[in-house]
């Protein structure tokens, strides 16, 4: 990146891995703001599952911003079952691809438009899963699958606008020490799940953070496109 303070919009920033983004981001030379469902303790609120909530966010980080924006980290998940038996199926669906996806699509497009009008650098950074390749469990199709899409559009990103130095990454955790792991971990029995996991242990927030902060500053523009893992060699590709 360039001398210049680098601005940082970070979804998801409330708990977990994108908490611990927003803190490895805390620096001297970064600007960073992060969103969470309801706001507070200085984050932004957005909802995801109400429309215009993405370009709502891109609006207020660009004001919080000074107008403009250098990276984009999207964290910002939803990892709740759904059984096939469920009544409410398709619902429980669209509302995991809206906001594991779609809101992540909206903002990712909201980036490239921005880093085009300013004809200047910029960088994406998705947070997807080791569930974009190896697949979730039979009450996961959804997440499995949104996480797929948002590899797949990093890809594309990366190759589309690699001419316009606009860059994209992907990272994939596997079980990583959140909430949402803690509850999916002793639902399913910890150790078995463990023992899956060649390190012997989930990884830590900070973790994923410290990937997510070098493809956001320090990561060599030719990485684009990359999808890095981090799983504890549970999933090798």
């Amino acid at each position: 990146m360039s001398n210049t303070k680098t601005h940082i919009l970070v979804t998801g920033a409330s708990r977990g891995i994108g908490k611990a983004i927003l803190e490895s981001l805390d620096r001297d030379n970064v600007t960073v703001v992060g969103q969470s469902t309801v706001g507070g303790d200085g984050l932004l609120a957005a909802d995801f599952t109400r429309e215009g909530a993405a370009p709502g966010l891109w609006e207020q980080a660009l004001d919080r911003l000074d107008g403009r924006i250098d990276v984009l980290v999207n964290n910002a998940g939803l990892f709740q079952p759904n059984p096939i038996t469920a009544d409410d199926w398709l619902d429980s669906w669209n509302r995991t691809m809206t906001i594991n996806l779609t809101a992540s699509a909206e903002l990712c497009r909201l980036a490239v438009l921005h880093f085009q009008q300013r004809a200047e650098p910029g960088r994406i950074v998705n947070i997807a899963s080791r569930a974009a390749y190896r697949g979730d469990g039979p009450d996961h199709w959804h997440y499995a699958a949104s996480k797929g899409g948002m590899v797949a559009m990093t890809k594309t990103i990366a190759r589309a606008y690699a001419h316009q130095q606009i860059l994209a990454f992907a990272i994939c955790p596997g079980f990583t020490m959140t909430g949402m792991a803690e509850d999916y971990l002793a639902s399913r029995g910890g150790d078995k799940l463990l023992a899956d996991i060649p390190l012997g242990r989930v990884a830590q927030p900070e973790e994923i953070a410290s990937m997510a902060r070098y493809c956001a500053l320090d990561a060599p523009a030719s990485m684009t496109g990359a999808v890095l893992d981090a799983n504890g060699a549970s999933f090798v590709r």
